[in-house]
């Protein structure tokens, strides 16, 4: 739902099991920019909604997280989840899992069930999968996560609530040149030094990758096509893999000797034959150009 000048926002309720994965499905939902609210209580709701109406589409899509960490103000939400919902403005996502798998997770990161008190981990669950059976009952989205890791929570919650058509992986393509460094924090690195270096030629010296001339004399030279279809389709599956994997941005780095022909133009053919892959956005980035 895309919100204008004279649309409330959308607001999402993450509520759910303690250890079913509220934070990652929070942390996707960041991603996917919308604004997180933590642990917020529940009669702060109607208040909230009331402020990014005001707001005037400023901040369209507000998710709250919403669960048993605010103890007894936690009783208000069946009661204003349902008169939210009765008027169509908020949805609710309930995130569940097996007791066992829950029990595993809690002793995994060595943390007490916030309802175990004296009990055991196991006591503190069932406490609190009777509380919240009745927000179950009507939560718009039930998933349960026993056979979910972080990355495959993180891709269901891409599913669900990222907007149609939106980038689910973005590519950073930078050129840069040799004689300057390797970059940092990149992820893959590719050499254009196999190709001839227009710096040579008198006429190109002083052009960059950005001219139709250097393009034309880089996509010339015996290999330099053959590299850009072989690596375009070497791409495909490890970006593939990171969306997979729910790494949602990586870098990808053409060099050569000064980053200002050769890793110019490759640079830009990548970018056009990456772009047409669904759910890729990429961007360019030229960090040596203009240093000679």
């Amino acid at each position: 739902m895309q919100a204008g000048p004279d649309t409330p926002g959308e607001i999402l309720i993450v509520t759910g099991m303690s250890g079913a994965g509220r934070s990652t499905v929070a942390n996707a939902l960041e991603d996917l920019d919308w604004y997180v609210v933590d642990n917020l209580p529940p009669r702060m709701l109607r208040p909230l909604l009331d402020l990014t109406e005001r707001a005037a589409g400023a901040v369209p899509r507000v998710a709250v997280v919403v669960d048993v960490r605010g103890r007894s103000l936690f009783g208000d939400l069946p009661e204003a989840m349902r008169a939210l919902q009765a008027d169509g403005q908020v949805r609710v996502v309930f995130l569940d899992a097996s007791d066992a798998v829950l029990v595993r997770r809690f002793e995994a990161v060595r943390r007490p069930h916030p309802l175990q008190g004296d009990g055991t981990i196991l006591d503190g669950i069932r406490r609190e999968r009777e509380r919240l059976t009745p927000i179950r009952e009507t939560a718009d989205v039930v998933i349960d996560t026993s056979a979910y890791n972080v990355h495959q929570l993180s891709l269901r919650t891409v599913e669900l609530f990222g907007e149609e058509g939106a980038a689910r992986h973005t590519v950073t393509l930078m050129s840069f040149g040799f004689k300057y460094g390797l970059p940092t924090d990149v992820d893959l690195v590719a050499d254009m030094r196999f190709l001839p270096n227009p710096f040579w030629n008198e006429e190109l010296r002083p052009l960059t990758g950005e001219d139709p001339a250097v393009r034309e004399y880089v996509l010339a030279q015996e290999g330099a096509r053959e590299f850009l279809d072989a690596y375009s389709a070497v791409l495909r599956p490890v970006l593939a893999g990171y969306e997979r994997e729910n790494k949602r941005h990586s870098v990808v780095a053409i060099g050569c000797t000064g980053g200002k022909h050769r890793s110019v133009v490759m640079v830009r053919e990548l970018a056009a034959r990456i772009g047409e892959l669904p759910g890729v956005a990429v961007r360019m980035t030229h960090r040596d150009l203009g240093r000679e």
